[in-house]
């Protein structure tokens, strides 16, 4: 019997595929922040122009936590996602207490992602497509975990309300309008460079 396609099935997908995603992109700046702390002239692949440079972002100030550069938690976060998805698939029944500790951990670190990115923006002035592309897994993951929550009852009886099942109808073109307005909101922010190489 073919196994039906809905949010319950897709779910660990998700996770392992963002968790991959995330991953990569964390372990690529994880090493590109220790190349930088050995050698300050060390410059990173994705330096492709003065608005899309690693190097300046990796470089600022400040991007740490209790020492640690936010990579390293990537890495950490990303592959316990992975394995939370594999879990599933292998039949592990995960209580309820994991599934909102989980939506907990991606509330903060969709939170710690677009804090990061208008910090790129707006003091940096540059960005960071490794970045980007953890922003674009966490957004995603977020925002699935999130609806699994609900629709197992985690929430209380929220699956119930009718903005709910208008949410889960959608769910899909909510996800593809939040991207398309980001970058929308990311090329107005930079046009003054992308502008006048049209």
């Amino acid at each position: 019997m073919k196994a039906k396609l809905n949010l319950e099935n897709v779910f660990p997908w998700l996770l392992i595929a963002g968790g991959i995603i995330g991953l990569l992109a964390s372990l690529i700046l994880a090493h590109d922040t220790l190349s930088i702390a050995q050698n300050p002239h060390y410059v990173p692949s994705c330096n492709l122009n003065p608005v899309v440079s690693c190097g300046d972002v990796i470089t600022f100030k400040g991007d740490s936590i209790f020492g640690l550069p936010y990579p390293f938690y990537g890495v950490a976060a990303f592959g316990a996602l992975i394995a939370s998805g594999a879990g599933v698939i292998a039949k592990a029944k995960f209580h309820k207490w994991y599934w909102l500790t989980m939506q907990a951990f991606m509330t903060l670190g969709i939170t710690g992602a677009y804090y990061l990115l208008i910090k790129s923006m707006y003091q940096i002035h540059a960005l960071c497509p490794f970045c980007l592309s953890v922003d674009v897994a966490t957004t995603t993951l977020f925002w699935y975990t999130t609806l699994f929550n609900i629709d197992n009852g985690h929430f209380g009886k929220t699956k119930d309300s009718p903005a709910y099942k208008w949410i889960r109808k959608h769910h899909l073109d909510i996800l593809v309008l939040w991207f398309i307005l980001a970058i929308a909101f990311i090329l107005h922010h930079f046009w003054y460079y992308y502008g006048k190489h049209l």
